[in-house]
């Protein structure tokens, strides 16, 4: 390898290397600037641990209503699902009436869940 070859291959990351130094010294402004510039007034109910919508108390050990797992397993199962229909209509046109019927039976099989956990109170909050 060459001097040259190495010149030219560092000009080919230089772009990157700029990218990347002005990211890091955005970032660095961003974060002092807040801390010089951001009201700091702290209190005890800013300071307290925050736990699903308790307070923190001493025994580890409390029971929390399933409902907030219950709620959380859904969030993921739904988000992950429609997570799933980006890259679909990405290339809709490439793959055809077969992939096209076979989202249409994905997002019914996905309503009809749906209307199961709607109408057996799953979604409900007391």
């Amino acid at each position: 390898m060459t001097i040259e070859d190495v010149q030219a291959l560092t000009l080919d990351y230089l772009p990157v290397v700029i990218f990347l130094g002005l990211a890091l010294a955005l970032a660095l402004l961003f974060i002092i600037g807040a801390y010089i510039l951001g009201p700091n007034k702290p209190d005890p109910e800013k300071n307290s641990a925050y736990e699903c919508g308790f307070h923190a108390f001493d025994d580890a050990r409390m029971k929390f209503d399933v409902r907030f797992y219950l709620v959380a397993i859904l969030f993921i199962i739904f988000d992950l699902e429609v997570a799933f229909l980006f890259p679909w209509a990405v290339s809709l046109g490439e793959i055809g009436l077969l992939g096209f019927w076979s989202m249409v039976a994905f997002l019914a099989v996905l309503t009809i869940g749906f209307i199961y956990e709607w109408r057996s109170g799953a979604l409900e909050w007391e």
